[in-house]
Formats: C-alpha cells, structure tokens, sequence
C-alpha cells in the first residue's frame, strides 16, 4: 500500500487534475512543443537557411530583446483594455503568421523585421497567458495550475528537441523549412486550444484610468519587480555560466552539459508542483522566492569546488550543485508566480504583470555579462561575491514584499472578485 500511495502520489503531481487546470497545461505542452523545437534548432537555420552571419543573428536577437524590454508594460496593457484570452489568440495567430514567412526572408532586413515582430508579439501574448491562468482561477488554485504548466512546458520542449535533432540530421534546405512550417502549425493548433478555454467575464474598468505607463511609478511594486527579476538569473547560470565553467575550469567531458540540461528538465516535471505549495499567499511567495535566492547563493559557493576536484569526483560535484540550483529554480519560479498572482490589482493585471516581467528582463541584460565575468574569468574567487548578491537580494524581498502589500496599488479600483469562466 505503501508504494501503491506513493506512485497515486507522483502521479498526481505530474497529471494535472481534470478541469481547466489540465486544458491549460495540455496548450502550455502543445506550444511548448513548436517553441522547443525552435530554441534547440534556430541557431543552425538562422546561419544555414537564411544564410545569416553569427554576428547578423546575434545582433537581430539583441535588437529584439530590446523591443521586449520597452513594449512589455505597453503591450501588456492590451490584455487590460480587450481581455487576455483575446490577445492570447490573436498573438498565436500573429506568431503562425511570422514563423511562416521566415523560409521568405532575404538578407539581415527581412529576418530583423520578423524577430522584431515576434518579440512584440511575445510582449503582449506572454503578460496574456498569464493574466489569463490567474484570472481564470480562484486564488488558492493558480501557483498550482501555473507548476503544472511548466511541468507541462518541460513535457513539451523534450518532444520539440526530439523531433529538433531529426532535422538536424536530416540537415538540408527543405528539413529547415519544414520546420518552421512544422511549428507554425503548432501555434494555430494552440490558438484552437486558447479558443475553447472558457471565455472569461470582462473586469470592470477603473474609474479612473492611468496611462499605461503610470504603473512604473508604483516604487514597492517595481523594487518587488527588479529583486524577484535579478533571482531568474538561475536560468542565466545554469544555460550559460555554468557550461562554460564546466568546459574552462574542470576535466569534466563535455557530454555532460547534455546530461545536466536533461537532469533539469525531468526535475521539473517531477518536482514543480510538489514544491509550489505555500506561494498561494504574497507571504509564502515572498518566502519561497528568499529560500529560492539563498539555494542559487549555495550553488555559487558548491560550484567551484568541481574546479578542484578531478575524475569521477568531479562529476559527482557538479550533479550536486545542478541539483542545487534545480531546486532554487522551481521555488523561486513558485515564488514569482505567486506574486503575480497576489500583488497586482485585477483590473489593471495586465500592465501590473508586464511591469513585473520587466524585472527578469534586466536581468537578461546584466546577469551573462556580469556573472560570466564574476564566476568563470575570475578563475574562481568570483563566485564568493556572486553568492553574497544572492544572499542580499534573498533578506531583502521577504520585507519589500510586505511594503508593496502594506501600500495601495496605483489606480486600482475595488477588492478582486471571483470569476467564474463562461463555459
């Protein structure tokens, strides 16, 4: 019986429970496979289907996550002025749209236009998504159902890099736009899932509304923003900081970068809802995002240990600290959701929700550079300051949080209500 109440157990944090809670989780997998297949083979269509230079690529992604970073409070504002499920649609269709045009594209122009269009796109549709899952759910139901999306997310990336690695094998003209035709349809499948989600009542409008803009000077807010932001730099660590410490300052081989990105994601799956519990709540969200930083500081200190260590012994270090950060990543994810979903006001959710993405975003700006440069050319000694900023940030969120709690959102109207879908 035991072991019987422990398989229901595991079961029961991976399938999520009928309802809506697992029609968002089947779409997040459905997307999730078309985007997956993207990230793991964009770099060789960019260069060998478009015939783009590394440089040309890599200039365009910046350009565009520039655009990004100053549309996500405008864009998101669309979701409070026509409804997320809306938006959420037309920006699916938006984004099959300009997947299918990329095999068309000739020269640096053609593919910075459409990486450009498609940041857009993803500034307003991915506030949206969110807005949508919190406002379609009741409070103590939403960091749930959002860990059972990214548990289904992870589901949905392993099967794009499948399916990724086919057509690289296959490696000609044709597979590659295949590909991107592939995913196109992918998105439109998902826009037909969005479409039978249950459509939502309209939030009442405040009385009197603020520019979209405005909510940048809600100062408790954007200081809870920027600090859970700069903790998302666990993804900068473990995809970037951490291969190139592995190939620059260990005799690990290298195949084992492959098989860290594969302990990440099989974790999530297993583990993201299991450790999602308690964020429900502005102050469990808070306390799960400072256990989130001081895990990530404990790994910038377990790290560097594989530095000096050698053979086997070695790989044993890094497992250990992938773990490590593995862990802070799925309680810190908890611990974001949590205050998106408990801290904005619900008729401005979606200017609130961009505002709060602004955080991880300046994150992306600074953390490759800067931990890169503290933690792997340093030699080593880098990552004790490294570890002392997360530290920082993980003491301070706990009382900023309860500022922002403690003061009145700008512009907000009335106390949420409940909303039940319109099946």
């Amino acid at each position: 019986m035991g072991a019987r109440e422990t398989i229901r157990t595991a079961v029961r944090n991976v399938v999520p429970p009928a309802g809506l809670t697992r029609a968002l989780a089947v779409q997040a997998m459905v997307y999730a496979v078309g985007s997956g297949l993207f990230h793991a083979g964009s770099a060789v269509f960019f260069t060998r289907a478009l015939g783009l230079s590394a440089a040309q690529v890599g200039l365009g992604l910046s350009i565009a996550a520039g655009v990004s970073l100053l549309g996500t409070v405008p864009l998101g504002g669309l979701t409070d002025r026509y409804g997320p499920q809306r938006v959420w649609i037309v920006g699916l269709v938006l984004n099959a749209a300009l997947f299918a045009t990329y095999p068309f594209v000739d020269g640096f122009a053609g593919f910075l236009a459409v990486v450009v269009a498609l940041a857009a796109v993803e500034a307003a549709s991915g506030v949206a998504v969110q807005v949508y899952s919190i406002n379609a759910l009741p409070p103590e139901e939403r960091v749930t159902a959002m860990a059972y999306q990214r548990s289904s997310l992870n589901v949905g990336f392993g099967l794009g890099a499948v399916i990724s690695g086919l057509v690289l094998a296959v490696d000609t003209i044709e597979a590659y736009r295949g590909m991107v035709w592939f995913i196109s349809t992918v998105f439109l499948v998902t826009a037909l899932f969005v479409r039978r989600l249950p459509r939502l009542p309209q939030v009442a409008r405040p009385t009197e509304p603020m520019s979209r803009l405005a909510v940048l000077r809600d100062r408790p807010f954007m200081a809870v923003s920027l600090l859970s932001g700069l903790l998302t730099a666990h993804q900068t660590l473990y995809l970037t900081v951490m291969p190139l410490w592995i190939l620059t300052h260990t005799d690990a081989p290298k195949t084992i970068i492959a098989g860290l990105v594969l302990l990440n994601t099989v974790l999530i799956v297993l583990l993201q809802v299991r450790v999602s519990r308690g964020a429900d709540s502005a102050s469990g969200a808070a306390r799960a995002s400072r256990r989130g930083a001081l895990l990530i500081a404990l790994f910038c200190l377990v790290l560097p240990i594989s530095g000096l260590t050698r053979g086997a012994l070695t790989v044993v270090v890094l497992v250990a600290a992938a773990t490590v950060l593995i862990l802070a990543e799925l309680i810190e994810s908890a611990g974001a959701w949590g205050l998106t979903a408990t801290l904005p006001p619900a008729d401005q959710r979606g200017a609130y929700v961009g505002a709060f993405r602004l955080g991880s975003q300046v994150q992306y700006l600074i953390a490759p550079v800067g931990l890169t440069a503290l933690g792997v050319t340093t030699g080593g000694w880098g990552w004790i300051p490294a570890a002392a900023i997360f530290v920082l940030v993980g003491m301070a969120i706990v009382p900023v949080v309860g500022w922002a709690g403690r003061t009145p959102r700008l512009g907000a109207a009335a106390p949420e209500r409940t909303m039940t879908p319109v099946p």
